[in-house]
């Protein structure tokens, strides 16, 4: 055999072997929380199949999900909107899964730190603008927010100088450019965005827990949940502001 055939036949042999590879790595569509942007790309990476991820407000991915949406993987930041999707029977009883946990902030584009702030503090600091949160009745961090600012008896004075947006990440993205004073967002979201302060860590017993279900919905959203819980994510999550339940 010459030179030449023996290339052609060494390059016949390497299409057919990523060809192989290729058939082998399998689609896997993932819905997840918004605030799980960043964090859930590098984890996903980890995976030899092919990952999409479609993120939003966890009301937002509930309803799509209902709706027949393809998903082989939902994560969602709020165990109410998962139990929604059990009595939809989408969800399987025994299917859903704490993954992770997180935390709630205020944070500021700039400005010095606050000590245990009530309305009148807050409402001093945003002077006049609004404070950007999660919608109070879809997105989790909302329903967080306004757990605490009921909480603190700050609801009813701060309710009329609220800006609700679809997700924590648009919450985020009006603190960082400065749109927004201040803004109720995740431990997490802080991390990823250094152009915000976080001015108060707000207590864990001053709203519900933060906890993030998660549910394989195919054989495939079985396997990318090994990925999920593997020491290899959780190192991922943890560098990113998550917690594990």
């Amino acid at each position: 055999m010459g030179q030449f055939p023996y290339k052609i036949l060494c390059l016949a042999v390497t299409m057919l072997c990523l060809a192989a590879a290729s058939a082998m790595a399998r689609d896997v569509t993932v819905f997840a929380a918004a605030s799980l942007r960043g964090a859930l790309d590098e984890v996903a990476a980890l995976s030899g199949d092919n990952v999409a991820i479609s993120y939003g407000g966890s009301g937002a991915i509930a309803r799509q999900v209902a709706q027949g949406a393809p998903a082989d993987v939902v994560i969602l930041a709020n165990p109410q909107w998962m139990d929604w999707l059990q009595d939809q029977g989408v969800v399987a009883a025994d299917a859903a899964a704490p993954l992770l946990t997180n935390t709630l902030v205020v944070i500021g584009h700039s400005g010095p730190e606050m000590s245990n702030p009530d309305s009148a503090a807050l409402l001093a600091r945003l002077d006049g603008r609004r404070m950007a949160i999660g919608q109070r009745q879809a997105v989790p961090a909302g329903i967080y927010a306004r757990a605490w600012l009921e909480h603190i008896d700050a609801w009813d004075a701060l309710e009329p100088h609220l800006a609700e947006v679809e997700n924590v990440r648009v919450a985020l993205a009006l603190v960082a450019r400065g749109d927004a004073p201040l803004g109720v967002v995740y431990g997490s979201d802080a991390v990823a965005e250094p152009k915000v302060s976080v001015l108060w860590h707000i207590p864990s017993e001053q709203h519900p827990p933060i906890t993030y279900p998660a549910a394989a919905l195919t054989p495939a959203g079985v396997r990318f949940m090994t990925i999920l819980r593997s020491p290899e994510a959780a190192a991922i999550f943890a560098r990113h502001g998550f917690g594990l339940p």
